[in-house]
């Protein structure tokens, strides 16, 4: 099966200000985002409260929620109403109720695994969403290296679930976007590469053509 291979930038930050700003750079050239959102108790870093989000009407809005018990914050969820919302396989509590409420409201379900986890032991939570977020960097903090060793995740979650969205989270960049894109992967969300860059319009496109090339990926 081909797949088509998207790039989602993401927005991670303390600040209203600075939140406003992304969204108005980003908004220029996509549609489809991830807000990634950290209340402190899961990340080693605290983002701009969840209360506080907010997005163009017209986005797919991925949230990615990095929170140790994402059902305290399950009201603001459904109000917001994300395309996708992404929780942490390693919550300290049974996500399966939740998954289930934010299905009967419209709401896509993801699950997050860090590099510690293997997909095995997630079965039943896998086998219950539509989207596994492969996270490869440091949680809560953009611009960390990204640890490729976590593509072996990929063939593993695929022979669970085929038809699963799968995405890669940390340290996508020109370097190893395309080698990313090429492990059967559906999307690839980026944070510093888009974000830190003076012209993330450009960067977005250079980064689509990348992984739309073919041949040795050096």
């Amino acid at each position: 099966m081909i797949r088509t291979v998207s790039i989602v930038p993401t927005i991670l930050t303390d600040n209203k200000q600075d939140y406003r700003a992304q969204i108005e750079r980003i908004n220029i050239f996509t549609r489809r985002v991830q807000i990634d959102v950290s209340d402190g108790t899961f990340a080693p870093t605290q983002t701009l409260d969840i209360t506080n989000i907010w997005w163009p009407k017209n986005w797919e809005a991925d949230l990615h929620l990095m929170s140790a018990n994402p059902s305290a914050h399950l009201d603001t969820i459904l109000k917001l109403s994300p395309s996708l919302c992404i929780l942490h396989a390693e919550a300290n509590e049974d996500l399966l109720p939740m998954f289930n409420t934010l299905k009967e409201a419209g709401i896509r379900t993801g699950l997050a695994l860090l590099p510690s986890t293997f997909p095995g032991n997630v079965k039943p939570y896998i086998d219950m969403v539509d989207h596994v977020l492969i996270f490869a960097g440091q949680l809560g903090i953009q611009g960390s290296p990204a640890d490729l060793m976590q593509m072996e995740k990929i063939p593993l979650i695929r022979n669970m679930k085929p038809e699963l969205e799968i995405g890669w989270d940390g340290g996508a960049n020109m370097t190893n976007v395309r080698a990313i894109a090429h492990a059967d992967i559906d999307i690839i969300n980026v944070g510093s590469a888009i974000s830190q860059s003076p012209n993330p319009a450009q960067v977005f496109q250079e980064l689509v053509a990348e992984i739309d090339k073919n041949g040795v990926v050096i």
